[in-house]
């Protein structure tokens, strides 16, 4: 049966009142902090998992559950939002999802087992889901159509603070506090956040009433998404397909996503309605330039503290040092390049200068070397800030181009999870990646090295007199430590080549993805044009 039989009847036909004044900018700052509470909390525990799993008393691999859980929880609640906001009304789902983020962070703080921290952590992934894409909706509900184009620019800020911010905040707060102050820097915030939202937003005028509940189709998407998320999330520690658990989550991913498609493109009234994609060709192809985006974005967030931690010394707070100024670029230029798409400039222009932008950026620190350092990074960094600018503006609002009503629910949701699912994609293909390349580099330089090669040769008995003459060791001791010091030497080497192969295939996916901007659809009027959110 249609589903365009019975369609859904709004609540309200008031016409939207567009907020202005001091009551819009405490609107716009309260769903910015939301979205970037969100955010930070994807990265700011990273940096603790040594200290949580000391305190516990729990191995690495359990404690990896608390970034699994939280992303698992986000990834299945970010394309459901539109639905639900639907269902309980945008205002109070907003509230409530703050309320439960926050209330699920003060529990991760007490809690006293791994396992306890595991299940509220997936609860504040719950709430913390929401946060994002019912940020952008209201967002949208309180600018003008006319006026989105800042409002976007406004939004993207939070977009790349909060990963940014994230490390930095957690290891600051790991090495000055403790590992519960992860958690427990979110209670203020959040509650003031809740106020602010409770006091300051309103319902929209004009709702639309779900008149039956998609159980099946928010079971299969929980089924498929979830099992991709966790697959992309442990694949690569559990060996893959090598593990009999990896391969039955991907049998379930694969039969409960395509089940999804089918049961929510035939059902009346489905939990995500994926025919927008179909009323939207801008929606379509921007879903795919975000999960590009999202790849890239995290693939090389990723990469570059592993590098520059494991192999150049950095410190996870001088790590966030260093890539803080690149994140307050794209802050800086988000609010300018969101007011020139008003004003009709290309978003095929200001995507294509964004992704060569991201290109250079990536093949500057695939040029990186052993000796480095902080300044060295300064200015490629800045590069990165810049592209990802010129970037998340246009796509974001390519987005919504066109769409009204509950659609602009729909589309931020299902472009959020696409740029989430992104950069799972860039983290566990990057992180395999640069293992493959890893034992290809080490393979290929222990070949090189014999006894009949002088380099090694007097590598070798440099080091044998160097620790002798500080040791005083025998020759047999000696012999052990330097050829000990020439495998940790190959092991770095072999690291150094795999990372900067890993910022080479990130640059190659841009480059590949270009093509796509022609087929963008350009409406006349530019931002003027963009999609009313009623």
């Amino acid at each position: 049966m249609s589903r365009a039989a019975t369609p859904s009847i709004p609540e309200s036909t008031g016409e939207h009142v567009y907020e202005t004044g001091a009551r819009r900018t405490i609107i716009t700052l309260t769903v910015i902090v939301a979205a970037m509470l969100e955010l930070i909390d994807t990265t700011i525990v990273n940096v603790a998992i040594n200290h949580i799993s000391g305190n516990l008393g729990a191995s690495i691999e359990d404690v990896s559950w608390v970034v699994t859980s939280y992303a698992i929880a986000n990834v299945i609640v970010i394309p459901l939002s539109g639905f639900l906001g639907n269902l309980l009304g945008r205002r109070t789902y907003f509230i409530g999802s703050i309320l439960l983020f926050t209330t699920a962070s003060l529990l991760c703080g007490l809690s006293e087992n791994i396992w306890t921290l595991v299940f509220f952590r997936f609860l504040q992934g719950i709430g913390g889901g929401a946060l994002l894409p019912t940020s952008q909706a209201i967002l949208y509900e309180t600018f003008r159509p006319e006026e989105r184009g800042a409002a976007t620019g406004i939004f993207s800020m939070g977009l790349v603070l909060g990963p940014t911010i994230g490390p930095l905040l957690g290891g600051y707060l790991v090495d000055y506090f403790s590992w519960e102050w992860c958690f427990f820097v979110n209670i203020p915030i959040g509650l003031l956040a809740a106020w602010s939202a409770f006091t300051f937003i309103r319902e929209p005028q004009v709702r639309h009433r779900v008149r039956k509940i998609d159980w099946a189709g928010i079971g299969l998407l929980a089924a498929g998404i979830g099992s991709l998320q966790f697959i992309l999330e442990r694949g690569e520690s559990k060996d893959w397909f090598d593990t009999h658990s990896i391969t039955w989550f991907t049998i379930v991913a694969v039969v409960s996503l395509l089940a999804f498609v089918w049961w929510e493109l035939r059902t009346e009234h489905p939990a995500v309605d994926l025919s927008v994609l179909s009323r939207s060709k801008n929606l379509a192809i921007a879903a795919v330039l975000t999960f590009i985006v999202g790849y890239g974005l995290y693939g090389s967030l990723f990469v570059f503290p592993v590098f520059v931690q494991r192999l150049l010394g950095f410190t996870a707070v001088l790590t966030g040092l260093v890539l803080f100024p690149s994140a307050m670029l794209t802050g800086i230029i988000s609010l300018p390049l969101g007011i020139s798409l008003q004003k009709g400039v290309s978003p095929k222009l200001l995507m294509s200068f964004g992704m060569f932008t991201f290109m250079i950026f990536c093949w500057e620190l695939g040029q990186a070397t052993m000796q480095s350092g902080a300044a060295d990074f300064f200015w490629v960094l800045l590069l990165r800030g810049l592209s990802l600018g010129f970037i998340f503006i246009p796509v974001t609002m390519l987005a919504v181009t066109g769409l009204h009503g509950r659609d602009i629910g729909q589309a931020t949701g299902l472009n959020n999870m696409v740029r989430q699912l992104g950069g799972s994609f860039g983290i566990a293909i990057t992180n395999t990646y640069v293992a493959k390349r890893f034992a290809a580099h080490r393979a290929e330089l222990v070949s090189s090295i014999s006894p009949f090669d002088p380099a090694a040769v007097e590598r070798l008995e440099a080091i044998r007199q160097s620790a002798g003459a500080r040791a005083a060791l025998s020759p047999v001791e000696a012999d052990q430590l330097a050829h000990r010091a020439l495998d940790a030497t190959v092991m770095a080497q072999s690291y150094h080549l795999a990372y900067m192969d890993a910022f080479m295939l990130i640059a190659a996916l841009f480059l590949c993805c270009l093509p796509l901007l022609f087929f963008i659809r350009e409406e006349k009027g530019g931002g003027k044009n963009a999609a009313g959110a009623h």
